[in-house]
């Protein structure tokens, strides 16, 4: 079975690939989930995030923007000693400023989906790379999504960050042509 030459012979990352990346997911909590764990991603390996990414249901409060936007000095310090997740407190009070401007825009647009999905016109932009090095790190879109959320107040989103969550949640196929991925998605 042919697949996107980045999938590693871990399970964690053939499950992801296989299952979930580039599906269009249209879920507000998720969606809200994945712009965080983009945004701790960066400067780390994906695979790094993923096989923390059940830790980080656990520590962040299910990825609830209510409670996140509460959230305190007493638990930002207690997610930085909790080892099973990245612990950098800029990231950590990046996620509690992005929870605030998220219930902002869902105040606004009446849903994450709503807004978020706008930027590609509510529906998957179908690339048809013949080779993952084609595959942009940044596009137009992802450009036009850093600047907008940034102007919104929300940290970590710059045009990568928002290109690779944009891929993720499948509003780009980024698929390469001869992965089984492709044609299904």
């Amino acid at each position: 079975m042919k697949r996107c030459s980045w999938v590693t012979d871990d399970p964690i990352y053939i499950k992801y690939h296989d299952m979930e990346w580039g599906v269009p997911l249209h879920d507000d909590i998720k969606l809200f989930e994945m712009l965080i764990l983009e945004g701790a991603q960066a400067g780390l390996s994906w695979i790094t995030i993923l096989k923390r990414r059940e830790a980080y249901r656990v520590a962040y409060d299910g990825f609830d923007p209510v409670k996140i936007a509460k959230w305190n000095s007493k638990k930002i310090n207690r997610l930085l000693k909790d080892p099973r997740i990245i612990r950098n407190k800029l990231k950590i009070e990046a996620a509690i400023v992005n929870a605030r401007a998220y219930l902002k825009v869902v105040n606004e647009f009446k849903s994450f989906d709503e807004f978020i999905w706008s930027f590609v016109g509510d529906r998957p932009i179908q690339n048809s790379w013949q080779e993952s090095g084609q595959i942009p790190t940044a596009t137009p879109e992802s450009d036009r999504m850093s600047k907008e959320l940034k102007r919104r107040g929300y940290k970590f989103v710059g045009p990568t960050i928002c290109y690779a969550f944009m891929q993720a949640v499948g509003m780009v196929n980024d698929h390469v042509i001869d992965c089984f991925r492709y044609e299904s998605i």
